[in-house]
């Protein structure tokens, strides 16, 4: 019962930054995902920094250049790859950090909230994709 929660939770919270990621307008919001797939990278750097175990911040960081590589692959190839770093970033959750040798690395409750959260935006982008007028990443930062 308490994963639903957390699940839940995970919806919740996603809801602003989706609200406020399309206030930001079409030309900006895709560059606003690129940088929260980045940010969810670099949030579980700062758990592992927490928990004081320099090889598992190297295994963050690894993380966070895969995850900089779906940008990357968003900016040549199209926002879909965008849409995937976004899907793909639940595994890195529930696989690493849940039923892997990371789970002292992250918080429960925060895996299982970041999944959801996750998905959500992953499933959003696919649908934003046919709206934004130029489908492959451009990187505009300013005003986000």
């Amino acid at each position: 019962m308490i994963y639903l929660f957390w699940l839940l939770l995970g919806l919740v919270l996603a809801m602003p930054f989706l609200l406020w990621a399309r206030s930001r307008g079409p030309q900006r919001e895709p560059a606003f995902w690129a940088l929260g797939l980045i940010g969810a990278a670099i949030i579980y750097i700062g758990f592992a920094i927490a928990w004081g175990n320099s090889g598992w911040v190297a295994v963050e960081i690894g993380g966070l250049l895969v995850y900089s590589l779906f940008v990357w692959l968003a900016r040549r190839r199209g926002m879909v790859w965008l849409a995937v770093g976004w899907a793909a970033h639940p595994l890195w959750d529930v696989v690493l950090h849940w039923l892997g040798a990371g789970h002292m690395v992250a918080p429960e409750w925060y895996v299982f909230a970041c999944l959801s959260f996750d998905m959500l935006v992953a499933g959003y982008i696919l649908v934003r994709i046919n709206q934004w007028q130029d489908r492959t990443l451009r990187l505009k930062f300013r005003g986000i």
